[in-house]
C-alpha cells in the first residue's frame, strides 16, 4: 500500500512524544548562546538565546526586559511623524524626569523645582508638571515659576468612637510623601517607557520597553487587535490561556530562529500544551509539571528527592509505574512505543 505524504508525517501510536519533543529542544538548546540581543532604539539589552528559552519555560511573572509592539491605526501608521507624536504619548514621563524634588524637614514642605532643559527634552512645560501635580495632590500645591511648593494636609483619621482626629504631619509622612511625588506621572502610560518608532514593512509601528496593554489601548491611535508584549503572564491575564499558549509557541519560536536552529513546530507546540491544559500557564520544572508527576519516584528523580520520598511514605502512596522515569528505575521495560504492546498467544489443544 502506498503511504500518502500525509500519513507519513503522522505520529505513530504510543510513541515516545514527550521523550523526543525534550530531546529535540534540549539538543539545539546546548548550542544556544548566552548573549543578549540589543534591540534597535529600545536602550535595553533583551535577554535571547538559552537565557530567554529558560525565562519562557520557567513561566517568570516578568521577564527581565519587557517588551510591548504597538501598532498603529493605518491613519497614523504611515507617516513617521504621526507615528512620533504617538510614541511621545506613550512614553511614561515622572516628575522626577523632569525636576528636582527636595523635602524640607525644618518646615515639613516638599519642593519641586523644574528643570527647563530636561522639560524641553521631554516635551513637557512647567504647566503641564504643575496640572500634574495639581491632580495628584488636590489643595496641597503653591506655585511661583520655576517652582512649586507641596504642604502635606492634615490627615484627619476617625477613631472607633466615630469622632474625628487630625493626625499630625511628621518627618517620616513627608519623607514617604516625596517618594510619592518623584513617581508622579506626568505624561504617558505608566509601565511603557523609551518609546521608539521602527518601519515594519510599509507601515511604523512603535517599541517600547516595559508593558501595560490595558494602558496602551486607551490611546485612540492604537489599533487594539495587533497590541503584543513578550510578557506571556500578561497576555494571559488579559487575553486568557489561549493567547498565552500562543504566545509560548511564538516566543520559542523566535529564539530558536534567531539561533539558527530549527526544530519542528510540533515539539514548541507539545511544550506549550504541557504548559498550559490545565487552564493557567505552568513552569516546566519543580514548581510546575515536574513537581506534579502522578509517581513518586518519577518526582523523586527529578529534584527534592528525600521530601518526595518521605512525604510518600508518610501518606501510604502507590507507585503505580506509569511513567518513563519509575520504570527504569526498577529495571523494567518503559511503557512506550514497542514496550506498550503485549501480545497474547492461543494455543490449540493437540487432539
Amino acid at each position: 500500500m502506498k503511504t500518502t505524504k500525509r500519513q507519513s508525517v503522522k505520529i505513530p501510536p504510543f510513541e515516545a512524544v514527550g521523550v523526543v519533543c525534550a530531546q529535540s529542544i534540549g539538543e539545539p538548546g546546548t548550542q544556544m548562546t548566552m548573549r543578549t540581543f540589543h534591540y534597535a532604539g529600545v536602550a535595553e539589552h533583551v535577554p535571547t538565546g538559552l537565557p530567554r528559552l529558560i525565562e519562557i519555560v520557567d513561566a517568570k511573572k516578568e521577564p527581565k526586559k519587557a517588551i510591548i509592539d504597538i501598532y498603529l491605526k493605518s491613519s497614523y501608521a504611515r507617516s513617521r511623524a504621526d507615528a512620533e507624536k504617538v510614541a511621545k504619548e506613550l512614553a511614561s514621563v515622572f516628575v522626577s524626569d523632569v525636576a528636582d524634588v527636595e523635602d524640607d524637614l525644618e518646615t515639613l514642605t516638599i519642593k519641586v523645582i523644574y528643570n527647563e532643559k530636561d522639560g524641553k527634552a521631554q516635551g513637557v512645560s512647567y504647566s503641564a508638571l504643575r496640572k500634574a501635580l495639581e491632580e495628584s495632590f488636590p489643595g496641597d500645591v503653591k506655585s511661583s515659576e520655576p517652582e512649586l511648593m507641596l504642604r502635606p494636609a492634615k490627615e484627619t483619621k476617625v477613631a472607633k468612637t466615630g469622632e474625628k482626629k487630625e493626625k499630625k504631619i511628621t518627618a517620616k509622612s513627608v519623607r514617604k510623601l516625596t517618594q510619592k511625588v518623584r513617581d508622579t506621572l506626568v505624561r504617558g502610560v505608566r509601565g511603557i517607557h523609551k518609546a521608539v518608532v521602527i518601519k515594519g514593512g510599509e507601515d511604523y509601528f512603535v517599541r517600547a520597553g516595559g508593558f501595560n496593554v490595558l494602558g496602551a489601548c486607551l490611546n485612540p491611535a492604537v489599533d487594539q487587535k495587533r497590541i503584543y508584549t513578550n510578557n506571556i503572564k500578561e497576555i494571559e491575564r488579559i487575553y486568557g490561556v489561549e493567547a498565552a499558549r500562543n504566545a509560548i509557541v511564538r516566543e520559542i519560536k523566535d529564539v530558536m530562529d534567531m539561533q539558527k536552529l530549527f526544530v519542528d513546530i510540533r515539539h514548541i507546540m507539545l511544550i506549550a500544551d504541557a504548559m498550559t491544559y490545565s487552564g493557567y500557564v505552568k513552569s516546566i520544572g519543580r514548581h510546575g509539571l515536574s513537581g506534579e508527576k502522578v509517581g513518586v519516584l518519577g518526582r523523586a528523580a527529578f529534584e527534592e528527592t528525600i521530601k518526595h520520598l518521605i512525604n510518600a511514605s508518610a501518606f501510604a502512596e502507590e507507585e503505580k509505574l506509569i511513567g518513563v522515569t519509575e520504570n527504569i528505575i526498577v529495571g523494567q521495560t518503559v511503557p512506550v512505543g514497542t514496550g506498550k504492546i503485549k501480545l497474547v498467544m492461543k494455543t490449540t489443544k493437540k487432539k
